[in-house]
């Protein structure tokens, strides 16, 4: 294309590229064409969620990395008063990006802290994760070991978004009592 450079000008490349490497514009993206839904592969959406060092193996989550997320909440277990559950509702998610940015602590010392992961997931995860920051007290991202994030989890909280596997219903616990509410559209 004799006039590549000025129709690529602007273009950022959205894979490591090499000295002497042919051009291809499937590794590039155009000006104003955004970075994440490039990278981001058929079929996934991106999900963020609010994190803490305290919620976020103490910061040392990066980009690419793979995680569990683990759902903390509130439960009443009668008299004695409330008490904690918690449970893996997404298994073996990838990190597309943390934003962190630097700040300067009380010591004058410069640190980088993540507020926001953002995950890669399938539209049904999606759902899940967005009705457990609803119902949640806490997320908490748990890392994993490169090792084992080849396996995939089967055993999703999809019951919170379908109820029982139905579609289009939402199971609720209030005060020990579980109903199925209709969503609405």
């Amino acid at each position: 294309e004799p006039d590549a450079l000025e129709k690529l000008k602007g273009s950022v490349a959205r894979v490591a590229m090499y000295t002497g490497e042919p051009l291809r514009r499937s590794k590039l993206i155009g000006e104003g064409q955004s970075f994440m839904s490039s990278i981001l592969p058929t079929g996934m959406r991106a999900v963020a969620t609010a994190i803490s060092a305290d919620t976020s193996a103490g910061g040392f989550i990066l980009p690419n990395d793979f995680v569990d997320v683990i759902m903390t909440r509130r439960s009443d277990t009668g008299n004695a008063g409330s008490g904690f559950t918690t449970e893996t509702i997404l298994k073996n998610i990838r990190v597309l990006a943390i934003d962190q940015t630097i700040q300067e602590d009380e010591e004058g010392k410069k640190t980088r802290v993540g507020q926001t992961a953002t995950l890669e997931l399938t539209p049904q995860q999606a759902e899940i994760i967005t009705v457990a920051q609803q119902m949640a007290d806490r997320l908490t991202l748990a890392l994993r070991s490169i090792t084992d994030n080849k396996e995939k989890g089967t055993d999703e909280a999809d019951y919170l978004v379908s109820g029982n596997g139905r579609r289009g219903t939402v199971r609720l616990i209030k005060s020990g009592e579980v109903s199925e509410v209709g969503a609405r559209k």
